[in-house]
């Protein structure tokens, strides 16, 4: 066998392999995607008239190659599941105009609930949670153009914060963004240091023997957020979306917390508790469902 042709043999299992490689990926790639779990509203919600629909975003992404080639491949449901990109939140926003959707701030939503004003029509709270550097570069421009108010739930102590692809933004660049928002920004505390996983899976807070820490973590994130801009939130949002009966009745028993935000589906109606309230995840799965409820 001369040289030639073992290179012609070498590259002809290498190009085989790729190949393989690649229906691999594929299937494994559409089986992962095909198990996501589905964000759209409830057919039952769907027939809701009269209520607010809190909507839930993490990150909003550049629509560069990248991005395009990780919706494309990746079949992380992290990317997919609390990632959006800069156009269809552009299209987002836009069809909140065009469907003449009152978007309010979770100030105002809280001031309805407690003077028992009814809800009639349909209305929109925004909120973003962990502040990644993409909420405030990209996201921001496009809310400032509507004027539409929103929630940025603060990691207190993890501001400026990088890892697996999210880019937490730091303290001066909140800063200077809630200068340029003005009154369109609230802000809630989202823990000081406790926004993290362990055993398999377990939020960090959520585990027992960890209550008295939460307790401590809950109180330094309301300081550090007054220190920073000068109140203390009436808002909590929880890691993860929800909390064990323990912290539930702690954070309701807060005095001055009106509102504690967590990722079960739903919308807020006359009925609702705003210690629980619901909000959608708003990502390619749960946006249809969204879309026909807004129309």
């Amino acid at each position: 066998m001369n040289k030639t042709t073992r290179k012609i043999i070498l590259s002809s299992v290498i190009v085989l392999f790729l190949i393989a490689l690649a229906i691999s990926v594929h299937h494994n790639i559409k089986y992962e995607l095909g198990n996501r779990p589905s964000y759209a509203i409830s057919a039952r919600d769907q027939h809701i008239k009269n209520g607010v629909m809190v909507f839930c975003y993490h990150r909003v992404l550049n629509n560069n190659d990248m991005v395009k080639f990780d919706e494309n491949v990746s079949p992380n449901s992290q990317f997919h599941d609390f990632n959006v990109n800069l156009p269809a939140f552009k299209r987002q926003m836009n069809a909140l105009q065009a469907n003449h959707i009152k978007v309010i701030s979770l100030p105002k939503l809280i001031k309805i609930m407690d003077t028992h004003q009814p809800i009639h029509g349909k209305y929109v709270v925004l909120t973003f949670d962990d502040i990644d550097r993409t909420m405030i570069d990209n996201a921001f421009p496009v809310l400032q153009k509507h004027h539409y108010p929103f929630t940025d739930s603060i990691i207190t102590g993890n501001t400026g914060w990088y890892k697996s692809g999210t880019n937490l933004a730091t303290w001066p660049a909140i800063l200077r963004m809630r200068k340029r928002a003005g009154k369109l920004v609230t802000f809630a505390v989202h823990t000081n240091r406790m926004h993290y996983l362990v055993d398999h899976g377990t939020p960090v807070f959520n585990i027992p023997s960890n209550f008295v820490r939460f307790k401590r973590d809950y109180a330094v994130s309301q300081t550090v957020l007054k220190q920073k801009v000068g109140y203390q939130s009436p808002i909590f949002t929880y890691p993860y979306g929800s909390g064990t009966p323990q912290i539930q009745k702690f954070l309701a028993d807060r005095p001055g917390l009106k509102a504690i935000l967590t990722l079960n589906n739903g919308i807020v109606t006359d009925h609702s508790d705003l210690k629980q309230t619901p909000r959608v995840i708003i990502n390619s799965s749960s946006w249809p469902s969204v879309s026909k409820w807004l129309s």
